[in-house]
C-alpha cells in the first residue's frame, strides 16, 4: 500500500516555509491504519527483537504506539510536554532550532532492564527522541528500537540516533 498518498501535506503551516504532514488521512483510512501499524510493528514483532514495552510520544505519537502495543501485546507508556503527568516525573531537556523544550515521563513508567520500543509519528531533527533515550535509558531501559512513520530525511535527525535501529515508513 502506498502510505504516502495518504498523508497529506499543509504548505506554510504552523508557519511560513514549513509543509506539514497530516497524518490525520491515513489514520481515518482503515486498511493504510491497519497496514502503517503493521509496517512500524513488524521489525520488533520477534523473539530476539519483541519489546516489553512501548513509549509513544506526545501527541499523534500516542496514537501509533497505542496501536502497535496492542498489536505486540506490550505496555504502553508516554512520554509529555513538561507540566502534563500528575505523578513524580523525570524531565529531559532539548534544544530546537532557536529555543529549548522540555519533555517528561513517571519515574516509575519503566523498568530497570525492560526492553523498550519508541513510537513517533514524524523523525525531523531527531531532537525530541534523542531525549526520549535520555529518558528511557536514565530508568534503566534498554532500547531495542525506534519507529516512525516518517522521515524528514533532509533534516538529518537520524544522525542523533546513530545509536539505536531506527524504521521508518515513509521518506520525505
Amino acid at each position: 500500500m502506498d502510505l504516502k498518498s495518504k498523508i497529506r501535506e499543509i504548505p506554510d503551516w504552523p508557519e511560513k516555509g514549513v509543509n506539514f504532514k497530516d497524518i490525520t488521512p491515513l489514520l481515518q483510512d482503515k486498511e493504510a491504519f491497519s497496514s502503517a501499524i503493521d509496517k512500524m510493528a513488524e521489525p520488533f514483532d520477534n523473539a530476539q527483537g519483541k519489546p516489553d514495552i512501548i513509549v509513544g510520544i506526545d501527541a499523534r505519537g500516542f496514537i501509533l504506539s497505542a496501536a502497535m502495543a496492542y498489536k505486540l501485546k506490550t505496555g504502553l507508556a508516554i512520554i509529555r510536554k513538561k507540566g502534563k503527568l500528575p505523578h513524580k516525573t523525570i524531565c529531559q531537556e532539548y534544544k530546537l532550532e532557536y529555543a529549548t523544550n522540555t519533555i517528561e515521563m513517571h519515574e516509575d513508567a519503566i523498568e530497570k532492564g525492560q526492553k523498550v520500543l519508541l513510537v513517533d509519528d514524524v523523525l525531523a531533527t531527531g531532537g525530541t527522541m534523542e531525549a526520549t533515550c535520555q529518558i528511557v535509558e536514565k530508568l534503566g531501559g534498554q532500547i531495542l528500537g525506534i519507529s516512525f512513520l516518517i522521515e524528514l530525511d533532509f533534516l538529518k535527525g537520524r544522525e542523533k540516533l546513530k545509536n539505536y535501529k531506527v524504521n521508518s515508513l515513509v521518506h520525505y
